[in-house]
């Protein structure tokens, strides 16, 4: 099983997590401030992070902007309940998804499962071939993409949401599919994600000769993804 990593200064909850999640089977390390759990995050031993936005000198915040510096690694905040700000701006910073806190075990491993499951950590993972919709390749056994013959560096996430795009491309995917879809949930009232990571994505691939973005809203559809 993969190694996580928990980055909170919340020193009984992240032995409580910790705890649990070993009983489900997964290698766990836990630190307790920000410039250890940098340090931890970007040495390549971790399949993943979930880390608390609250804490005292270096914040969920830094460290994800450090983590995300030089690692693509899957990141989930722990945010406090009905925080829209710090939520947006880590999903903007590169964080794959977010649990509200107070949060059970139960929930977070619920999205530990789901991320990696699509980042293919764990067995069963779906094998697929690439897919090409020129200027576009991905590489989904791989999580891999190119754009335009370079790397295009996209979060887990982004890959995920990408990915079931490109396999509908031309017709429009709903909110609440691609919610499933990319963060393994259903799409909750007032839930922006999906709108900040394909913002993300919007940013990396430009637009179309005619100025057009490669993605678009489609009203009280969804989104669709465009073939030149």
């Amino acid at each position: 099983m993969p190694t996580i990593l928990l980055i909170d200064d919340d020193t009984e909850l992240l032995a409580l997590l910790k705890e649990y999640l070993e009983r489900e089977g997964f290698d766990v390390v836990a630190v307790s401030d920000g410039a250890s759990g940098v340090a931890a995050a970007i040495s390549g031993q971790f399949a993943l992070a979930a880390l608390d936005v609250m804490m005292p000198g270096m914040n969920g915040i830094d460290v994800l902007r450090a983590i995300r510096a030089s690692s693509d690694m899957p990141l989930i905040m722990l945010t406090a309940k009905g925080d829209d700000m710090d939520r947006i701006l880590g999903l903007e910073l590169g964080a794959d998804d977010y649990v509200p806190k107070p949060c059970t075990p139960r929930e977070l491993l619920a999205r530990i499962r789901s991320i990696l499951r699509r980042a293919e950590f764990l067995e069963g993972a779906e094998r697929t071939q690439a897919i090409s919709i020129p200027p576009l390749l991905l590489w989904p056994e791989q999580r891999r993409a190119e754009w335009k013959g370079k790397a295009l560096e996209l979060t887990s996430t982004e890959f995920s949401l990408l990915e079931t795009l490109t396999r509908n491309a031309g017709k429009a995917v709903s909110k609440d599919e691609l919610s499933r879809q990319a963060l393994g949930r259903s799409l909750a009232r007032f839930d922006r994600s999906i709108d900040v990571h394909l913002s993300s994505i919007r940013h990396k691939l430009g637009n179309m000769q005619d100025g057009r973005s490669y993605i678009q809203t489609v009203y009280r559809l969804g989104y669709q993804y465009l073939k030149e």
